[in-house]
This record gives structure tokens, sequence and C-alpha cells, in this order.
């Protein structure tokens, strides 16, 4: 019979073993091992051990059989009188645990541990691996017994903290399997939508930001960040080009955490003052076992931008002395004499209690669509508080979002607090084949009206929130209806839309006169992957148009916003518009171009003429310009075009740390130049280095 051989696995660190040392005067002693220097006693002792072992251990009949492989692992405890007893011994064979109760058994005794000249006893743990091979002692290495519990001095406490240490082992990037979202920036999705777009797939792409274990099914992200690794042996060229600043793993848990930056300047035509931008921040991302996660950034930031940005922001202005809204960020306060000052804070636990569902309770903001915009729901407001269910099976997404937001107007503050109002939505995504993907989208908005609070009856995830409506009380919510579409015309070419309803009078529809309880709107895009044969390179061409008066509502707190805000598309309603953009990406190189073309309608707000004319949904029904024959555009008609274009260089994918370039063409011509709405024509350039996390939208 062919011998089996075995070695016995023990592993503690060399710093672990320092701190042991000073612990113990003396660790456990054998005869052999009397005239060692003390820093070589604790080698000795587990050579002396694992040879005592392997000398005397045989391995059961029914393990050489089998061919057993594996770990036996013993925890034992050598008493104040020098004596070994097995505590605990656990393996997947009786005969193997037995047969190291025997061995254990025959060991001689030994001279105790000592701690300040007294005896005492000390428990450890050892491993031995099955196949065996011989012991070799090497003093100068990691020695392999480990101390696992309390002896009467609790000496083993003091190494609790040292014991974490030796737990780490290098980080192998699971994030990008984990139930955390891809930070959700149109231009990084660009990399993956061709893929996970191709026919066949089972995916569902309308509501945003993905998780990444949803993104591997059809795209290796964590290939992709290490193909642009950079060679580098230094550990600043590491943590520059290719890492996160802190990476720790464990068995049971890991964690980065990386710098936010964006820091630039530029200068616009129409200023007189430069713009600048200085954010500052931490971005930490964790997981806990196999399905929790969390993320947590904060930015401290002061900037001031181009005029026409500028002019937005303070036009957005909420109750209080601070000059302004910053867009998609928050609250700014003044900074110096023209600049603002504005923190953010953002964060999200997201915890997987199945393979079919994704719960995520945080701080930010989401996006329903295939598009650069969204008529349903959008990220262009400020981040506020949401709680999210996703539960994908079969051929279907459902997404359930319920949502904290603030009305922050001066007409409906009281006592100097913001008002609360909810919003919950359902969006069910149907992959009705393997090119056609239909989604339904029901919204309701609506307010602590007589105490009612968050209204538990909105609270269920499946019901129709529009009877929900009726059942509560006319003006109790704002409901909203939509329809997402999306048809995969080859692998190439996709073709998408929206439609969303916010009033629905059959009456009004079919009457043909262009009331204003018409209030709909619908979008129609398509792109391009891959185009014309160039590998990265997507082409999109969309267009937008929303009629008058939607998203607003009779009750004015009631409307379709947030933080003066609108919570899908950031122009409100009253318009049309046309998108085209071009991205492309080579290795760490990027550049993205964007044209956008519109018409909108403007209140007038003079005392001549203060109707509202549909277009800004915080305005007042009641005081609409008329009940029939609203066109969109009525009001102050106002053309404009923009032209952004962007390149850059990735500087490390880790973090998406990014130097870039950045200049902004926008020609804005109101057909009345009003206190609210003046023309413009500007040329914004700008350059600088930002960690790229979230969407900036300069195009309003």
């Amino acid at each position: 019979m062919k011998r089996i051989i075995f070695v016995a696995i023990l592993f503690i660190s060399s710093f672990g073993f320092a701190q042991t040392l000073s612990t113990y005067e003396k660790p456990p002693t054998f005869s052999e091992c009397e005239s060692e220097a003390i820093n070589q006693i604790k080698s000795c002792f587990n050579f002396t051990l694992n040879s005592f072992i392997y000398k005397n251990f045989k391995v059961p009949q029914i393990a050489i059989d089998e061919m057993y492989k594996g770990d036996v692992q013993v925890l034992f405890e050598v008493n104040k009188e020098g004596e070994f007893k097995i505590i605990y011994v656990d393996a997947i064979y009786d005969e193997l645990k037995e047969e190291s109760n025997r061995v254990f058994a025959l060991l001689p005794k030994v001279k105790p541990a000592t701690y300040n000249g007294k005896p005492t006893f000390v428990q450890y743990s050892i491993s031995i691996a099955i196949p065996l091979s011989e012991p070799v002692r090497e003093s100068d290495k990691s020695v392999e017994v480990q101390l696992t519990e309390k002896d009467s001095l609790n000496a083993t406490l003091s190494n609790e903290f040292d014991a974490i240490a030796d737990q780490l082992k290098p980080y192998e990037k699971l994030e990008y399997n984990s139930q955390l979202n891809v930070p959700f920036t149109h231009s990084y999705y660009a990399r993956f939508d061709d893929e996970m777009n191709a026919i066949g797939t089972n995916s569902h792409t309308a509501a945003k930001p993905f998780v990444y274990s949803d993104v591997a099914r059809y795209y290796d992200i964590k290939a992709e960040k290490e193909s642009l690794a950079k060679e580098t042996d230094s550990w600043l060229g590491r943590k520059l080009y290719n890492e996160h600043l802190v990476e720790v793993q464990s068995k049971d848990y890991w964690f980065t955490v990386d710098p936010i930056l964006d820091l630039q300047v530029g200068k616009d035509t129409e200023a007189d003052y430069g713009s600048w931008n200085n954010t500052r921040g931490l971005f930490i991302q964790a997981g806990l076992g196999k399905r929790f996660n969390l993320t947590a950034s904060v930015y401290e930031s002061q900037g001031r931008f181009a005029d026409y940005f500028n002019q937005y922001a303070e036009s957005l202005k909420a109750f209080g002395p601070d000059p302004a809204i910053i867009p998609g960020r928050g609250i700014a306060k003044r900074f110096k004499d023209n600049s603002y000052d504005y923190p953010v804070a953002e964060a999200y636990l997201s915890y997987t209690p199945a393979d079919f569902l994704n719960i995520q309770f945080g701080h930010g903001k989401n996006f329903i669509g295939d598009g650069y915009r969204s008529l349903l729901q959008s990220d262009v407001a400020s981040p506020h508080p949401f709680l999210k269910l996703n539960a994908t099976f079969w051929k279907i997404k459902y997404t359930s979002t319920w949502m904290w937001l603030k009305d922050v107007r001066d007409e409906v503050v009281v006592d100097k607090a913001f008002l609360t109002k909810y919003m919950a939505n359902h969006y069910l995504s149907w992959n009705v084949s393997k090119r056609l993907n239909i989604g339904l989208f029901e919204s309701v908005m609506w307010a602590d009206t007589n105490g009612r609070g968050f209204d538990v009856n909105y609270l269920n995830p499946i019901i129709f929130f529009r009877a929900i409506e009726f059942q509560t009380g006319q003006g109790a919510g704002n409901a909203i209806l939509g329809l997402s579409s999306k048809y995969k015309w080859n692998n190439k070419v996709n073709i998408y839309g929206q439609f969303v309803l916010d009033e629905f009078s059959l009456g009004d529809v079919t009457g043909g006169d262009k009331s204003w309880k018409n209030k709909f709107g619908f979008q129609l895009g398509a792109k391009y992957f891959n185009a014309f044969k160039v590998d990265n390179l997507l082409l999109q061409a969309e267009y937008n148009q929303v009629r008058p008066y939607t998203y607003s509502h009779n009750t004015q707190i009631l409307n379709y916003a947030h933080f003066n805000q609108p919570m899908a598309h950031l122009w409100g309603s009253n318009f049309r518009e046309l998108v085209l953009i071009g991205r492309y990406n080579y290795k760490r190189w990027f550049a993205d171009a964007k044209f956008i073309v519109g018409q909108r309608g403007f209140d007038f707000n003079t005392t001549e003429d203060s109707f509202n004319y549909g277009g800004n949904i915080y305005g007042d029904e009641d005081n609409r310009v008329s009940n029939t024959g609203i066109r969109i555009g009525q009001g102050n008609k106002t053309n404009s075009f923009m032209t952004e274009l962007q390149a850059g260089y990735l500087l490390n994918p880790a973090t998406n740390l990014k130097l870039f370039t950045n200049i902004i063409y926008r020609d804005f011509n109101p057909e009345a130049i009003t206190a609210s709405t003046m023309d413009s024509n500007t040329l914004w350039f700008s350059i600088g280095v930002r960690t790229d996390l979230f969407n900036w939208y300069n195009d309003f």
C-alpha cells in the first residue's frame, strides 16, 4: 500500500508572533527546544509538534481508498501542567477524528507557557492537511501555531487586534461582481450599451443605475479595468493609475476608499470672472458577506460657473438666505462675493436577500429610460432619500421606488422648514421577444395633507396608483402614467421611445381643439453601436416633446418636481428638442460630442402679462392662458442651440479619475427679453481633473 504523506499547515504573521512573545514571557517548550533562543522557541515548538504528528499519524484505510484530500481542524490546549488536551476536532470522516485524538494523547508533557514567570494555559488551532509531507523548519518565516482563545490572564484578547490583520488577503476587485451600483454617467454606460442590448439577451436596460452583478453577465468590467492597467512598480504609480487608494479584503468583508476630486478652471465669454470648481471628497465602497453592500460619497465644493449656469442656479433659489441651488447638487451658500459653497452627501445600502430581489435604501438619484433624457424619472434634480426594490424573474424586471422630496419655495415653508412631499413609482420591464421590450410606468406624488404623512396606501409595490388616488380623495395625489419601448433592429441599431400621460380626458383628447388637459409628451430615439464599423463609436439621435402644463398640478405642491427642479426632463414642459450625440473611447482616451436644438415656451412674468403658458411646472394651472388652442412654444417662444464637446484621458480606471477639457457653445434667443428670460450667446471653455461618478447637465 502506497504510503500517504501529510503536512500540518499553521499560520500566523510575524507581527502577530511578536505580539505573542510580548504577551507570554515564554511559550510552551518541548525538551528538544530548551536550548533554543527565546525568539526561536515558538518555531521549535511548531516544528517538533508537526514532526511528532508526521511520525505517528496513520491515515485511516477509508481515506486511502477514496483518495481523501482535505484538512483536519484541531483546537487544543496546553494546560498549566504542560499536558496537551484536545478541545475540538473537525474532519469529514470520524476515523480521522479518532486518529487525531489518538496521536495527541501520545504527546509528551512539556514545560507550560509562562506569563510574568507564572505557568499559564494557552489554546491553539492546527490544520492538518492531507495528503501530507514531512515538515521543514523555517524559523525565520511565519510560525505555524495560532493562538485562538483565552488564557488565565486574558492574553488572547490582547491579540485580537493583530488577528484581524492576519485574516487579510490581497484585494480581488470584488466590487465588479457585487450588488453595488455602477456609477451612472451616460459616457461610461455607453461602453457596454451594445453588449447589454445584443439580440437574444434577457437584459433590462431602462431602470438605472445598474448593479455590477447584472452587467457582469454581459460585459466584464473587471477585465476591462485590468486591460487598462499601466505597468508600474511603485506604490504611488499603482495608486495613481491602477488601484483604489485603500483596498482591504478578508473572508467576510471588503472595502475601498478613494478621494473625490473635481478641480477645474475655465472662462465663458459673457462673464467678467473666470469659472472654476473646487470639489474634494471621499468615496467608500464596501461589501459585508455575499449579500450586503454599501457605498457613501461626501463632497465639499466651492465654485463659480458660466454666467448662464449661475443665473439658472439662482433662479432655483430656495426659501432662506442662501442665493442658489446648484442644479443636480443642492442648496448653495454664498462663497466670497460671486461664488457658491455647496456640500453634498450621497449614500445607500444594497441588500440582496435572494437572487431575484435587490433592495436599496439611500440618498441619491435614479433614472428610467434608454435615452439621454427621461420623461418618466430622471437624475437632473438634487439627491433625495429613496427606497428601491428590483425584482427580476422570467422575462420581467419590476422596479418599485419610494422617494422623500422637498418643496422649498417661500410660499409653502412653515416654521422655516421645507415642505415634505412623497413620490412612489412602479416600472415593469417585459422582454416580449428577443428584440422587443415594453415598459409600463406609473407614478404618484402626494403631500402631508391632513397629517397623512407617508401614505401606506402607496406602500404596496404592486397595486395601481391611479385607483388609490381616486380612493384617497380629490387633490390627494398627482398620478402620472407612462409607456416605454425598445426594439433591437439588429446588434448595431436600437430604436427606443417613451410616452408620458399626465391627464386623461377622452372628450378633450378627441375634441381636436388642443385642450390644456391634453397633458402628454413623447420621446423617440435611436442608437448606432460601433458605427460605420468603428469599434467603440456610439451615435445617438433623440427627439423629445412635452406639451404645456404636463407635470404641473392644480394643487401646486403636487407638481412633478423636487428642490425647484423637474423630476423628469430638465426643461419641464412646453418644449420640443432634438439631441444628437457621439461617443468614442480608445483605451484610456475618450471623446464626446453633443448637439441640442430646441424650442421652448416661457412665461413673460410682467405686469402686463402674468399668465401661465405651461412651461413652468410650478405654475398655477388656474392662471393658464387659455382652455383650448394650447400649442408647444406658446408664450415667450425661445429657440436654443447648444454644442458641447469633451475630450480627455482616464487617469485611473478603478476610480474613474479623468483629465478633461470641455467646450460649450450656447445660443439662447427668446422673442422677448424679460427679467427671467434673457438673451444669451456664450462660449464656455474649461479644463480640469474629475472623479466621474454622476451626470453633470449643462444644457439648460
